[in-house]
């Protein structure tokens, strides 16, 4: 069974995942993440990419989307590889020290030291209560949108009243024959933007907005077919090909809990006085997914914890080498791209 090998490797790439890369590419460190979801991002690009963040250093304000374009590009020099939708489920301790990650489609990773940074948790998506909605996941429900183009020409309904909601319409409305969406309130709660471009297109009749309704009920022999929608006591028999129900993300650790980790009220117990290592020797916990004493979930303290993580995984990874500490400001950022940064070079000279 073939394996696909790396440093480090790296659960969960969102903010603090990501930024893991970079540091441990300054140590000579190649890095693979997973992540269940299908890009890169975590939380920043699938719930909130539009809203704002005040608390990062040297960055009075940037959008959570922007900040992961930062990242995306900032760990571009390091090359790192990424196995997406999908999520890590069974751990396995070899004979020579390295660990074998196997993913809930059967992708094989194999490092010498495991970084867990999957913030909340692998987020799975929140369902409605609806009668045998299980029945058509994949034939016609869909809870996350992995692949735009399965919705060309297709009549599509999302139902939701936030940010993805509007994010999907305004998107999907370009590819879709038909796009509608439902909301149990008349109200949504997202970006001003994104309200009001969906505000446009209505009015342009590119998109159908139903509110205050809700879907109670799907029809349709083995394939989704129709669905029923509840709207001032009134229902509604609505044909559609696809339904996609976008509440939001719930976090679990999952298979995670399987693994022998100290585990305390859903978070992974880390030795913060040394370099967040949990109870398992080369697996580390960095991020929101972590707990120690004084723990805050904070952007900025994950980025903290990725630095210090690497440092420890490089004494694992090259025990014999003694690794110096160096400032970008000196040495630059050598790419494993063959890419170079450097700052200006001083020279000594008389002026005359």
């Amino acid at each position: 069974m073939s394996k696909i090998k790396s440093d480090i490797l790296i659960i969960g790439a969102g903010p603090t995942g990501l930024f893991a890369v970079f540091e441990a590419g300054l140590l000579g460190l190649k890095c693979h993440l997973i992540d269940a979801l299908p890009k890169p991002g975590g939380q920043c690009t699938e719930l909130y990419p539009k809203k704002p963040i005040f608390d990062i250093p040297g960055t009075p304000e940037i959008l959570a989307g922007k900040l992961v374009e930062n990242l995306m590009e900032q760990i571009k020099p390091f090359d790192p590889g990424y196995t997406l939708s999908e999520s890590a489920d069974e751990l396995i301790k070899n004979d020579d020290g390295s660990f074998d990650v196997i993913t809930n489609r059967g992708t094989v990773h194999n490092s010498k030291v495991v970084a867990i940074a999957g913030g909340l948790g692998s987020f799975e998506p929140r369902k409605p209560s609806i009668e045998n909605i299980s029945n058509y996941e994949g034939n016609g429900v869909e809870f996350m949108i992995k692949d735009p183009s399965i919705f060309r020409d297709k009549n599509v309904v999302i139902s939701g009243g936030g940010d993805s909601a509007l994010d999907w319409t305004i998107e999907l409305q370009k590819i879709a024959s038909k796009i509608t969406l439902i909301h149990r309130r008349s109200e949504f709660r997202g970006a001003f933007d994104s309200v009001e471009k969906v505000q446009k297109l209505k009015n342009k009749g590119l998109v159908t907005v139903i509110t205050p309704a809700e879907v109670v009920g799907l029809n349709g022999l083995q394939v989704l077919d129709s669905l029923v929608i509840k709207q001032n006591n009134n229902y509604i028999d609505y044909k559609t090909d696809y339904f996609v129900p976008l509440f939001g993300l719930t976090p679990k650790l999952g298979k995670l809990q399987d693994w022998g980790l100290n585990i305390e009220k859903n978070s992974i117990l880390v030795n913060n006085s040394l370099d967040y290592q949990t109870n398992i020797p080369g697996i580390f916990a960095i991020g929101d997914i972590n707990t120690y004493p004084g723990k805050l979930k904070l952007i900025l303290c994950g980025f903290h914890e990725a630095t210090l993580m690497c440092q420890a995984a490089f004494k694992i990874i090259h025990p014999t080498k003694k690794n110096i500490l160096k400032y970008t400001t000196v040495t630059g950022i050598d790419g494993f791209d063959g890419s170079k940064k450097k700052s200006q070079s001083t020279i000594i000279k008389s002026i005359t």
